[in-house]
């Protein structure tokens, strides 16, 4: 991508997600992080209206009535983007490829902490971790990483999930809120590596996804290539049976995810590359406050 173009896309991308975070988000962000960077205090007895997620198990055990963790607020939260770039995000049937609402998504997070006096910092990981920017407040920062998230060519063309949530773990010694945005197109199970990791930190999943893996169209044979491991194969998409079965595996899908989120204590949404992201970034927001 040619200086003057990529300049454009930037200020583009700028001015639209900076807007958003500006007039719709900037209330609703901080209701829905304020309470996630935190340092563990204390533990008291649990009260009427207290939040049950803050409860503490072990002493709650120990003494056979329920006691909660109490936060002192920490002066600054650190929030990260876990993006995925494996090939399979630059695949789109619609207005946008799914890298391009990833970027997007991406960049109104990233303008929404730092309204919020937060850190912001990314990880690119494929199969292996692709790039690490540490966190940092400003403008010229977040810039920055929009500028890589459009321009970024990763090494790797597959996903490993849980690899790239155990280096977070690693890295970030600090609690912090993170978003991890990918397609979840991922055959290895990464949910231990999640529930480990929202124990230390505040996981968040955002799946960005295609209509076209949803469902198949109705237009004859086409053959198709899974971009992250070059396998081409013919389907005849007219037969019902074919795209009735192709229907069950994505459900049967998307039931797994939920379940592993749910499992993990991660709340997480889904948007089609069709769809507003910015509709399900609120529903996000509001499952929090």
């Amino acid at each position: 991508m040619e200086t003057s173009e990529l300049l454009k896309r930037v200020r583009h991308i700028e001015i639209k997600t900076r807007g958003l975070s500006s007039n719709i988000f900037a209330g609703e962000y901080h209701s829905a992080f304020k309470g996630r960077g935190m340092a563990f205090s204390e533990v008291r007895e649990y009260s009427y209206g207290d939040d049950i997620r803050d409860i503490e198990w072990n002493v709650t055990a120990r003494f056979n009535k329920p006691y909660i963790k109490v936060f002192e607020e920490e002066r600054e939260l650190t929030v990260m983007l876990l993006v995925d770039v494996s090939a399979s995000h630059d695949f789109g049937s619609a207005v946008q490829t799914k890298r391009e609402m990833v970027t997007e998504i991406a960049a109104t997070l990233a303008f929404s902490a730092i309204q919020n006096n937060d850190k912001i910092g990314v990880v690119f990981f494929s199969d292996r971790i692709e790039k690490f920017i540490p966190p940092k407040k400003g403008r010229k920062h977040i810039l920055y990483i929009i500028r890589e998230l459009l321009e970024f060519k990763p090494e790797s063309t597959r996903t490993d999930i849980k690899m790239a949530v155990e280096y977070l773990t690693q890295v970030i010694k600090r609690r912090c809120t993170c978003f991890v945005l990918s397609d979840f197109i991922d055959e290895q199970d990464f949910r231990q590596a999640l529930t480990i990791a929202n124990r230390k930190h505040d996981m968040v999943a955002i799946q960005v996804y295609d209509r076209r893996i949803a469902e198949l169209p109705n237009i004859g044979l086409i053959r198709v290539k899974d971009a992250e491991t070059g396998h081409l194969q013919w389907i005849d998409s007219s037969s019902s049976r074919v795209r009735n079965a192709h229907a069950r595996w994505w459900q049967e899908r998307q039931n797994v995810l939920a379940d592993t989120f749910t499992r993990s204590n991660v709340d997480h949404v889904s948007v089609r590359t069709d769809q507003d992201y910015v509709v399900a970034l609120r529903s996000l927001f509001a499952q929090r406050s």
